[in-house]
């Protein structure tokens, strides 16, 4: 469907831009008011200056002192100018200052509660970008209103009414230049409006694909793909080029069209100001006066295309961060209970869940209880359902039918924060934050003592690799931890979790990146982890889970297996024992 490029949701935008802007209201309306009065004595003064070459014109010297009290009153005027715009500017950046920093925290605040579905559909450069663009739009609006929209709007008005009170015939001719030269500039950029919006979707797009191959350069390297990126990304790029030269080969054609209309009304009027001059009706300080206005004029109306300009293109550029804060949250919080002492009962009760993106049924009709403290190992072939377990326990997606409960609670009826804040998770491929390795183990338990992390990072055999580096746990481990090899990404996750000490605990192959040194160094840390926890293992390797309480076999959504290790590696035809026979010649058992 093609995209409505005359309505740019402006009413959104100014919503939330709105929600930021009233905590600044003092600042805000202090530089609106004086915008208007400094405007205002733009227009004034050079009424003044007439009176001055009116009394300069009689040549009569006994009105000296005339004269001189009209330049010490224009200069006050100067001055009271001078510092009603100093103080004007002050306040404008302090005011822009603070409501770009709120709109930044607005925006991220609130996208950073979109669901796990919502990132894994979104580049994190092209939202990262959106949340400057947000920003940076109310900044590029700020301006040109504040300092080119309001003093057009003020001292156009105050021009025609003034040329209006010495010859009303000009303020006519200038009424009419001004509203064909605005309706004109309107007009042309209402119809310009899709190629600001096409020119700002191309930037992301290729903000986008740029950060897509910058975040994947390793893989690049191992298959040899450089030129075949270096092409497919300059494709984009070109493309935006393309986009972008057509946007601003219109905007010169505005120009264009302006410079023709300010020749044309300036011929006309000195064309009509040589007949009255030449009847006596019109002086030469009010000749030059009406031509300092015209000056003046001109450079007013020249920034209406700018600022309409701005006006559009930063409602484009703001549009798609106003979409996003308008789209309510997938995983919606509806707390009526609160989850407290929780001893860990896990239980899926006819649980239903359709993949949205291929309408397939992933888990059907699934049951499963884990009394409190049992220590269960899910198996099951590649998309089976076992990640769509963990993520439905943790609430990363909605169930479509059925129940969740921890301890009798639905998880439903408890805050995300709060359910979550019940359960350590750690992941196959651990990513981390671009911060120091402290930093990134502390954030299991944000208000850790650093001793509380020491330990948990010798638990997890941390302090064998962090000790070796030169800055020690002050070390930055790069971005989404690239600093680190994947075993020791592990181990510092391990460590999170174990500083967390959740009651419920969920291993997604925790051991699969350390080499059999560090898994087994592991082991007795996970022993001391789980003891008194509900555990939760998502296996690939079936060595890992023989001393688990259960193993739970998942295939197509379902429950096929459900018992120990020996009972089902010895059960003829089972899913389990095939997986088992596959793997048991080349694995020995670290547990």
């Amino acid at each position: 469907m093609e995209k409505d490029y005359s309505n740019l949701h402006r009413g959104l935008v100014l919503k939330y831009f709105w929600q930021i802007i009233r905590q600044s209201k003092v600042s805000f309306f202090t530089v609106i008011v004086l915008t208007i009065i400094s405007s205002a004595l733009d227009v004034f003064i050079p009424f003044q200056y007439l009176k001055l070459w009116n009394v300069l014109d009689a040549s009569d010297f006994t009105i000296v002192s005339l004269a001189k009290s009209i330049i010490i009153f224009i200069l006050l005027l100067n001055f009271l100018r001078w510092a009603i715009r100093r103080t004007s500017g002050f306040s404008l950046a302090y005011f822009e200052a603070e409501t770009i920093a709120g709109l930044r925290k607005q925006a991220f605040s609130y996208l950073i509660g979109h669901s796990h579905s919502f990132f894994a559909n979104n580049f994190a450069g092209s939202l990262t970008q959106r949340i400057n663009k947000y920003a940076r739009a109310f900044e590029k609006i700020t301006d040109r209103v504040i300092t080119d929209g309001l003093p057009l709007l003020i001292r156009g008005v105050g021009t025609v009414v003034a040329i209006y009170s010495l010859f009303p015939k000009y303020s006519y001719i200038l009424g009419i230049f001004c509203v064909i030269f605005l309706l004109t500039a309107f007009i042309y950029i209402r119809y310009k409006l899709k190629y600001d919006v096409i020119a700002s979707e191309a930037d992301s797009k290729t903000t986008g694909a740029l950060s897509d191959s910058i975040g994947n350069h390793s893989s690049i390297q191992l298959f040899t793909g450089h030129e075949y990126e270096k092409e497919r990304v300059g494709e984009i790029i070109q493309e935006q080029k393309k986009k972008t030269i057509f946007n601003w080969y219109l905007w010169e054609g505005l120009g264009a069209i302006e410079g023709f209309y300010a020749v044309s009304v300036e011929f006309i009027i000195f064309w009509v100001v040589i007949g009255d001059w030449k009847l006596g009706l019109i002086t030469l300080p009010v000749i030059v006066l009406l031509q300092s206005y015209l000056i003046r004029l001109f450079e007013n109306l020249w920034s209406f295309g700018a600022i309409v300009r701005a006006y559009y293109e930063s409602f484009a550029d703001a549009e798609e961060m106003a979409v996003i804060l308008s789209t309510p949250y997938e995983i919606k919080d509806e707390p009526i209970q609160i989850a407290d002492k929780i001893k860990g009962e896990v239980v899926f009760e006819n649980v239903g869940y359709i993949y949205e993106n291929n309408n397939s049924k992933v888990l059907d009709n699934f049951s499963l209880t884990i009394p409190a403290g049992q220590k269960i190992a899910i198996v099951g072939s590649s998309g089976a359902g076992k990640t769509t377990f963990v993520r439905l326990l943790m609430r990363l997606f909605n169930i479509n039918s059925g129940r969740v409960m921890i301890d009798g609670i639905d998880i439903s009826d408890i805050s995300q924060k709060n359910l979550r804040g019940k359960i350590s998770f750690v992941p196959q491929d651990p990513v981390l934050f671009h911060r120091t390795l402290m930093e990134n183990i502390r954030y299991g338990k944000r208000d850790a003592t650093d001793e509380e992390v020491l330990t948990a990072a010798h638990l997890a055999h941390c302090d064998e690799f962090i000790d070796s580096l030169p800055n020690g746990y002050k070390t930055y481990v790069g971005e989404r931890g690239v600093k680190l090899s994947g075993g020791e990404r592990q181990r510092v996750a391990i460590a999170r979790a174990i500083l967390k000490n959740a009651p419920i605990l969920i291993l997604d192959e925790a051991t699969s990146s350390l080499d059999s040194h560090s898994e087994f160094l592991i082991q007795d840390a996970f022993r001391n982890l789980i003891k008194g926890k509900t555990t939760i293992v998502i296996a690939h390797r079936l060595s890992t889970i023989r001393e688990m309480d259960r193993i739970i076999v998942i295939e197509k959504g379902k429950i096929i297996e459900d018992g120990v290790h020996e009972e089902l590696a010895n059960k003829e035809g089972g899913l389990y024992k095939k997986l088992w026979d596959l793997q048991a010649g080349g694995f020995k058992n670290l547990i």
